[in-house]
């Protein structure tokens, strides 16, 4: 993978919490299942929005599903 690829793709924890997300948790339980804060989750949530300019946390976890960030497995 080069540079400017890893640079704009999601990291592994920003993939991870957008999965809890698909899967329905909570940015809440997000936290407690990774033992880190909320507003962790909250910056994990906002820079994913912000790499795939989607326009919601939602719409962030289509664009990841629609692209193979992530899977529902």
């Amino acid at each position: 993978m080069d540079a400017t690829r890893r640079r704009r793709g999601l990291t592994a924890r920003e993939r991870e919490v957008l999965t809890l997300l698909a899967r329905g948790y909570t940015g809440e339980e997000v936290a407690r299942q990774l033992q880190v804060s909320a507003e962790t989750v909250r910056a994990h949530v906002r820079n994913s929005v912000t790499k795939l300019h989607a326009r919601t946390r939602l719409h962030a976890v289509v664009l990841a599903l629609q692209r193979g960030e992530i899977t529902l497995e």
